[in-house]
């Protein structure tokens, strides 16, 4: 046999090979996207590989849940290195969104044309909750003064509510503007410790003049819960009243109306509950949802609704279930963003407000989604 058809005819039983084995071999095993629940997790570093699309950590619960997302969007972590973060909020004049370093006694703004963290306000008076109403003032609830103060459009502060009825308020955690003028906030308990604002010293043991900057200092004998853990209804003339009282094991937390303010939405008792909003009052509460999720509770402690009537609420539970639940108007779970950290509140930021902000434990993180927040803030 000749070089040459030696060479021809191992070239050609080299060829077939490939093809035998092709057709014998398993098919190929697809790789596992990483996600905040593999091993090794998902990176959302700087320097990380791009993610996989569709995101791995948007778990759709709901097909309808479809419908509020966009395929190629991914969860994106824009800023990191804070204590305890809370109070997102969005300022569509301003182009800009806050947050709260409420540990830190910081109030940051994120600015949407660069992606710029700047210091807006320090010290915050351990600002925790932050909206904006109607007419584009900023509302903050401060838990060292327990109150709520409004900024405005000047540069002024004013005060909003600071006591019911004589009394101190006990820590305004949350609040929401309603379209009437009003703002109606939670007053659980949360603010009176030492970490956060101005602790409760009813028992005598803790000394809130040390660590104090020299304003505030309050008179003998201190500050000390007076008033039970309420919901209020703040009106434009001042008038501070009780939209819901206090039930035993139900403190309040976050807050927020439904698109048409006909509801209004409170976290407690560590789900969500809803109410009809009779002018200053709430008639008809209920459970929404008690945000068990496989048996996992998820510890909701701010939220939003969208457009339709969603609502988009934090959560606080273990990894693979801490980030954002969504519920449909109804109640019904429709899906999940995972985060690697516990997330305590979000708010829908951007020109169009269709990017979901939200403040977990040391970072903010944002994904772009195909419905709009309804609420100014």
């Amino acid at each position: 046999m000749s070089d040459l058809n030696r060479r021809l005819m191992l070239a050609g039983a080299a060829a077939s090979v490939p093809a035998i084995a092709h057709a014998q071999a398993p098919k190929a095993l697809l790789g596992t996207p990483l996600s905040v629940i593999t091993s090794p997790a998902r990176d959302f570093g700087p320097n990380a590989p791009p993610p996989a699309s569709p995101d791995p950590d948007i778990i759709r619960a709901d097909p309808s849940f479809g419908g509020l997302l966009i395929g190629q969007e991914t969860i994106r972590r824009v800023s990191t290195g804070y204590h305890f973060l809370e109070g997102p909020a969005w300022s569509a004049v301003g182009l800009y969104a806050v947050f709260s370093d409420v540990k830190n006694d910081t109030l940051y703004r994120y600015l949407w044309e660069t992606g710029q963290v700047s210091v807006m306000h320090r010290p915050s008076f351990s600002t925790n909750g932050n909206s904006f109403d109607f007419q584009g003032r900023m509302l903050s609830t401060q838990d060292y003064f327990r109150r709520v103060v409004r900024w405005e459009l000047d540069g002024s502060m004013s005060i909003v509510a600071d006591s019911f009825e004589g009394k101190p308020l006990n820590s305004p955690n949350d609040l929401a503007p309603h379209k009437d003028g009003s703002v109606w906030f939670t007053d659980p308990q949360y603010g009176g410790n030492l970490a956060e604002g101005h602790p409760d010293d009813g028992d005598g043991v803790r000394d809130p003049r040390l660590g104090n900057t020299g304003v505030g200092i309050q008179k003998a004998g201190g500050m000390h819960q007076e008033l039970p853990m309420n919901v209020y209804r703040a009106d434009p003339s001042g008038r501070v009243e009780i939209a819901v009282p206090f039930e035993p094991g139900k403190a309040p937390n976050g807050i927020c109306f439904s698109p048409d303010y006909t509801k209004v939405y409170i976290i407690r008792a560590g789900g969500i509950s809803v109410g009809d909003v009779n002018g200053a009052k709430v008639t008809n509460l209920r459970v929404f949802t008690d945000a068990m999720v496989d048996g996992v509770r998820c510890g909701p402690d701010g939220m939003r609704a969208d457009r339709a009537g969603n609502i988009w609420a934090s959560s606080a539970a273990p990894l693979g279930y801490c980030g954002v639940t969504v519920w449909n108007p109804a109640g019904k779970l429709l899906g999940r963003i995972r985060l690697p950290e516990g997330c305590a509140n979000l708010c829908f930021a951007g020109p169009k407000r269709d990017h979901l902000f939200m403040t977990a434990t040391q970072s903010v993180y944002m994904l772009r989604v195909n419905i709009q927040g309804a609420a100014p803030g």
